[in-house]
């Protein structure tokens, strides 16, 4: 900083400290107003709720680029620090810490994480202003370690207590798991993944025929049906559909078998008017598939029943999905030897 700067910071602090503590709370509480009276935050909450550790209510939320966040006032509160020292105002660092003795092991427990007070607009537009949830865990351990050391103010040891208590509470569940299960951002989660998956495996055009499933696949299901192999025709029982579906594709990924159904339309007579594998992706659900039924194939011929196949095929591949429904659209297997 040039001497002509630090002569404006040094008349700056002159100023401030000249104002009366009614002065300055009125200069406060107007800079406070323009800022919430000012354009809306750009970042909007999808998701708002409450988690609960011990005695402690912190409300937080899931913001839209999947940020979570615990709201400013309800940090404080989480670590039993009453207020907010300036109102409405965005916390600097050393007022988020609230104590210069906490200060140096706040900035040693940072590491990469950064604080980076975010303003946010809550789902009926209102305003806030939080902290990346994993800050919480900064401070609990800040004041852990500041307690151990022995600088630990008297004042501070109830703060110093509830770091404690909610350091017990994240260490059994996650704190982003909380905040998704307080916010119902579970769900929406866990349909953002499973369109990534889907994305993955599923093909948005129909790839070219080619032999996929080896002989070797009927011939053992063949021999673990307790059937004979027809070494000169194509034809397979009916049900063979609903195991091969039951076997590979409802174990291939969570939703592919559902959505290779939607994507596969039958013609007059029932049928398929093509295989499940053509809808999958070339550089994922494809060479997965062939991965996969390399693998099924090698513990087919290890097992001596059906019974001791589906042991061992639940063990190492299980379904996704709790309960499999015997499915009443059975597949006509008379392909020309294709399969599914």
């Amino acid at each position: 900083m040039n001497a002509k700067n630090q002569d404006k910071v040094r008349a700056a602090k002159a100023r401030a400290e000249a104002l009366s503590p009614e002065m300055r709370s009125a200069i406060a509480k107007k800079a406070a107003s323009a800022r919430w009276s000012g354009p809306p935050p750009k970042l909007k909450a999808t998701h708002t709720g409450n988690i609960e550790i011990g005695d402690s209510v912190i409300p937080c939320a899931v913001l839209e680029d999947g940020t979570r966040v615990l709201t400013q006032q309800g940090l404080s509160r989480a670590i039993g620090r009453s207020g907010n020292p300036r109102g409405s105002s965005i916390w600097t660092l050393e007022e988020f810490v609230g104590a210069k003795n906490i200060l140096p092991y706040v900035v040693n427990e940072l590491g990469d994480t950064e604080f980076n007070p975010l303003e946010f607009r809550g789902a009926h537009g209102s305003r806030y202003v939080g902290f990346d949830a994993n800050l919480l865990i900064v401070l609990v351990e800040a004041y852990l370690a500041a307690r151990q050391d022995g600088v630990i103010y008297k004042n501070q040891s109830h703060i110093a207590q509830k770091c404690e208590i909610l350091a017990r509470g994240l260490s059994r569940v996650g704190l982003a798991g909380l905040i998704d299960e307080a916010t119902g951002y579970q769900y929406d989660r866990a349909k953002d993944a499973l369109t990534r998956i889907l994305e993955a495996f599923i093909a948005k055009e129909l790839q070219p025929w080619v032999r996929t499933f080896p002989n070797e696949f009927y011939q053992e299901l063949f021999r673990l049906r307790g059937l004979d192999y027809p070494n000169d025709s194509v034809k397979r029982p009916q049900y063979f559909g609903l195991l091969t579906n039951d076997i590979v594709y409802r174990r291939l990924a969570p939703g592919v078998l559902k959505e290779l159904k939607d994507l596969t339309p039958k013609d007059g007579k029932g049928r398929r008017k093509h295989r499940f594998f053509q809808k999958l992706t070339q550089n994922t659900g494809y060479p997965k598939l062939r991965e996969r039924l390399g693998s099924i194939v090698t513990m087919m011929k290890l097992s001596n029943t059906y019974h001791d196949f589906l042991q061992k095929l639940d063990q190492i591949h299980p379904r996704y999905g709790d309960t499999i429904s015997l499915d009443l659209d059975y597949e006509v297997e008379n392909d020309n030897g294709r399969g599914i």
